[in-house]
């Protein structure tokens, strides 16, 4: 028997009722050969971390803007938060950890520079731009030099609706609840060797009931979706916790995400996406082959789109300076 059905097999012995089995993935975009080794969501997470657009995470502000410090999380770090704390609730909950990991590894990769910030300024600058759509976007149409990653529907479907929507399978849904739990408590440590924060300053009601150190929060957040989700068609805390973890969130955006006293910072960077957006649709065949062929193909300020928000911090900003930055222009 080959590895991929002994997989199969075992799902089905295994994985609970609600559990999306591999057996049940769902028609690829383009028909392909089944792998011999690997089940269709193994392989879809195989080719989300060796796509081009996962390894550019690790220079991408995940909220604090171009860390220089080692320790700071990035969006890389935050995505194998994200992952390991959703692998951790799905295999508690016999659910399909491949399909799990896969959603996970690929739900922020079309996430702009400078984080959120980018994000609303496309958003503003184009007439639409959601960075969960353009992660889908980037696996369906943009990675492989145009040819896209030809990923599973539910993978897809999980990355899409990790931040406003219900997924339709519950493995989507718990990296949902995965990413808000990462990026509370990452966000908190960050914020407090960043010096915006202190521990003490956390509303006492949530740490009371979660706890008063990082690893001591996740793991109440993860005991209570367990508990209450086990053996349900659905993924859910208990009352008090849900409370305790909207008031850490509430907090959190109120103290950190929209904090003032990053907010020159912040105006900078988004008036560097702003530059960059309007002289590439300006110029469109200033841009690499493959965004000047999808100029061609989906318009100009969707291929301008797919350009800036595949960019990294740095070089964003060391692109910006190439083109709007002044050069001495007499040689010495």
């Amino acid at each position: 028997m080959l590895p991929r059905e002994v997989t199969l097999k075992n799902e089905e012995i295994m994985l609970s009722p609600y559990a999306c089995k591999s057996a049940d993935a769902g028609k690829r975009m383009r028909e392909e050969e089944p792998c011999p080794i690997r089940t269709d969501f193994q392989r879809d997470r195989d080719r989300i971390i060796h796509c081009n657009s996962f390894r550019r995470l690790k220079h991408k502000t995940q909220v604090f803007l171009i860390p220089k410090s080692d320790h700071y999380r990035t969006r890389l770090t935050h995505t194998l938060e994200v992952s390991q704390i959703a692998r951790t609730i799905a295999r508690a909950l016999r659910l399909n950890e491949d399909l799990t990991e896969a959603i996970a590894l690929g739900h922020d990769l079309g996430h702009t520079p400078f984080g959120h910030d980018g994000e609303r300024v496309l958003d503003k600058l184009c007439g639409g731009f959601k960075h969960y759509e353009q992660s889908v976007r980037l696996v369906e149409v943009v990675e492989k030099d145009g040819q896209g990653l030809n990923l599973t529907p539910q993978v897809k479907d999980g990355i899409l609706c990790h931040t406003n929507m219900t997924a339709q399978t519950l493995e989507g849904v718990v990296v949902k609840f995965s990413d808000k739990i990462a990026y509370i408590n990452h966000d908190i440590e960050d914020a407090i060797r960043g010096g915006v924060l202190t521990e003490e300053e956390l509303p006492r009601e949530a740490t009371d009931l979660l706890g008063h150190t990082k690893s001591q929060r996740i793991t109440s957040l993860i005991t209570s979706i367990i508990k209450n989700s086990a053996d349900k068609p659905e993924i859910t805390y208990d009352p008090e916790t849900q409370a305790a973890h909207d008031l850490l969130r509430s907090y959190m955006f109120q103290n950190v995400y929209y904090s003032s006293a990053a907010t020159p910072e912040k105006e900078k960077a988004c008036k560097v996406v702003e530059y960059l957006f309007g002289h590439f649709c300006e110029k469109p065949e200033e841009m690499p082959p493959l965004y000047v062929r999808l100029g061609e193909e989906y318009g100009v300020q969707r291929a301008v789109c797919d350009y800036i928000s595949g960019m990294t911090d740095d070089y964003a900003v060391d692109l910006f300076k190439e083109l709007f930055i002044p050069k001495p222009w007499i040689a010495y």
